[in-house]
């Protein structure tokens, strides 16, 4: 789920006035708009990984991205509208969840795909230092949750093939959408291994990827993920 980085270029626009950072969600154009775009996230994500939010300022994006600091204030405002717009473009990749060709095997490949990119010494850093800029940063944290919104929306076909194969139920009533919540599924797949990864500070591993994923899945069989609600405890219905 990482990005390439992008090669620094140069743009030195004067200007007088500041304008709004830009809004998370939101699709720019193609050009040097965005190679300038590009370099300002990359520095973003460089200067978090090598001093922390704190320790992140405009001049250090200016010097790495090879942006001019007036044109950084007029396009993103600050700091903040900076942190929020590097997450919102590492939002317009293209990533798909995996197909396997069965529901068990699409679990567990994303469960393997969450420990592969933290054992990569270089995406774990990147990563890390945007989840923690969340816990200091209100826009940073609400472009957090809309990254990994989208992502999990995307996830949202597993569940639909899922059913087309007959692995799990259909809606048995009129209502849009499957019956199984796509969202609580694929969370409840990662959520074992971001415990590990962000608060005990485990080490995570292939066998834990599977056993995670297995958890899920025993659990979407057992209708925990139903859209009309989890069975009670001791429910042997």
């Amino acid at each position: 789920m990482s990005d390439e980085a992008t090669p620094a270029t140069r743009a030195t626009e004067a200007t007088t006035a500041p304008a709004p950072a830009p809004s998370p969600g939101t699709r720019r154009p193609g050009g040097r708009t965005a190679r300038t775009r590009a370099a300002v996230r990359d520095a973003v994500l460089a200067g978090l990984t090598e001093h922390g939010y704190p320790g992140l300022t405009v001049e250090y994006v200016a010097e790495h991205s090879g942006v001019h600091k007036t044109t950084l204030y007029r396009r993103w405002g600050d700091i903040e509208g900076m942190v929020a717009d590097a997450l919102d473009l590492a939002g317009e990749d293209s990533w798909v969840p995996p197909d396997t060709g069965s529901l068990d095997g699409d679990l567990r490949a994303l469960a393997r795909e969450v420990v592969e990119s933290f054992n990569d010494p270089a995406v774990s850093a990147s990563v890390s230092a945007m989840i923690a800029a969340a816990f200091q940063s209100e826009r940073a944290a609400i472009a957090l949750r809309a990254y990994y919104t989208e992502r999990f929306a995307r996830c949202e076909t597993i569940v639909e093939r899922a059913v087309a194969r007959g692995e799990l139920p259909d809606r048995a009533d009129s209502a849009p959408g499957p019956a199984t919540d796509a969202g609580g599924l694929v969370r409840s797949v990662s959520a074992p291994l971001f415990f590990r990864l962000f608060i005990t500070r485990e080490p995570v591993d292939a066998a834990l990827a599977d056993q995670s994923a297995a958890t899920a899945l025993a659990a979407a069989r057992a209708g925990v993920f139903s859209a009309g609600g989890a069975p009670a405890l001791g429910d042997g219905s």
